[in-house]
């Protein structure tokens, strides 16, 4: 039958035959579909691309052809997060940032190929995103974190027209439900979800880990705990500290500082400390030196802190340069844990683990290094030799 019939024969013809007729376009339509689709071959023989749709941590429904090969990340922490998803080949641009500051970021370590890639702009906090250089490298997506906004993210793929996803790692930048979020949703657009869900369940076994040795720890057999040192918007001496700091959360730990309830970073009168008198203290080994040029200025101050007169006062390695190095948090997170539980975390070696930690998010033990450009988890004297 031939059902390209022209418009006289179709006046004529009855309901019952139009309905088959236009059952028998309908069929043959359905069928020419694939041929148009996503991911097949076109007529022509050549290959068209998936698109993938993601919502991304601004909420924004965002398209993008896939397979993705080429990426770039730009504003703090989004080139980490690429890394342990192990797309770092998959990197054509670098901030210029990145390369001038390179220390304290393992995935910087680990990847040393990506100091020779095409610089894509500026870079660092509070920086703006530069749209030509990131045209220049023509990348199939941009992840972006904390630089943009709704508004600037929409404004950045208008300009360059390429996808632009916003990611985030949350209010405390650290063990945030939103560091997972972003996690997953650089491994749906690069194709590494597989990845991407080994990540975030190796992060959250350190946590469950960390969690079950210390829950049931009463109260009462608590040491009081308190971290100083640590870097906000700069270096700062022993008074700069955090209320629900995230090591010392994950490992139940009672921190003097909650009692502000601060919930953040905080800058303590030092009078307060002397008053908290901690048994442990913690110094971030970024201010460490501020630390030692405070006490060598006011050495009653410290040799007054139990922590200090009964040794006690540790270093660990700072994890906050350019957003929170989640490897380096969680390494932290133990050897925190041991200092202050020594029998819950006794088959833990502080040291074997931060190895194992980065081996598996960045494809490197890099705990020697971190050790040697920032001295490592040890005990710390305030006194010179």
């Amino acid at each position: 039958m031939n059902v390209f019939r022209g418009a006289d024969d179709a006046e004529g013809m009855t309901a019952g035959a139009r309905i088959t007729v236009m059952a028998v376009l309908c069929t043959m339509i359905l069928a020419m579909l694939p041929l148009a689709g996503c991911g097949s071959k076109a007529a022509d023989g050549q290959e068209t691309r998936d698109v993938a749709v993601v919502t991304d941590l601004a909420g924004r429904r965002v398209e993008i052809d896939s397979p993705v090969e080429r990426v770039v990340a730009i504003g703090p922490g989004a080139l980490r997060l690429v890394c342990y998803v192990g797309a770092a080949e998959k990197v054509v641009g670098i901030e210029r940032f990145e390369i001038q500051w390179d220390t304290g970021r393992p995935y910087m370590i680990a990847h040393p190929e990506l100091l020779e890639l095409p610089v894509i702009g500026q870079g660092g906090p509070d920086s703006t995103p530069d749209p030509e250089m990131l045209i220049t490298v023509d990348p199939d997506v941009i992840f972006a974190a904390y630089l943009v906004d709704t508004a600037k993210a929409n404004e950045l793929q208008y300009k360059t027209g390429i996808p632009v996803v916003v990611l985030s790692y949350g209010r405390l930048g650290t063990f945030d439900e939103e560091v997972f979020e972003s996690i997953d949703i650089v491994g749906e657009v690069t194709g590494d979800s597989e990845r991407a869900g080994k990540v975030a369940g190796y992060i959250r076994g350190c946590l469950d880990d960390v969690e079950e040795r210390t829950a049931d720890i009463p109260e009462v057999d608590k040491p009081a705990v308190y971290a100083g040192g640590l870097g906000m918007k700069g270096t700062h001496g022993i008074e700069s500290t955090q209320a629900e700091f995230p090591p010392l959360d994950a490992a139940n730990a009672l921190n003097v500082v909650d009692e502000t309830g601060a919930g953040g970073s905080v800058i303590i009168d030092k009078e307060k400390l002397l008053h908290w008198d901690p048994e442990i203290i913690f110094v971030d080994e970024v201010g460490l030196q501020m630390v030692r040029d405070d006490y060598a200025g006011n050495p009653g101050l410290y040799n007054a802190l139990k922590a200090v007169k009964e040794g006690r006062l540790y270093g660990y390695l700072p994890f906050n340069f350019y957003a929170t190095n989640i490897d380096t948090a969680l390494a932290d997170t133990y050897f925190m844990g041991k200092a202050i539980f020594p029998h819950a975390f006794e088959d833990v070696d502080p040291v074997a683990k931060a190895d194992e930690i980065y081996e598996f998010l960045v494809g490197k033990a890099v705990y020697e290094r971190m050790a040697g450009d920032f001295g490592g988890f040890t005990e710390i004297k305030l006194a010179p030799d």
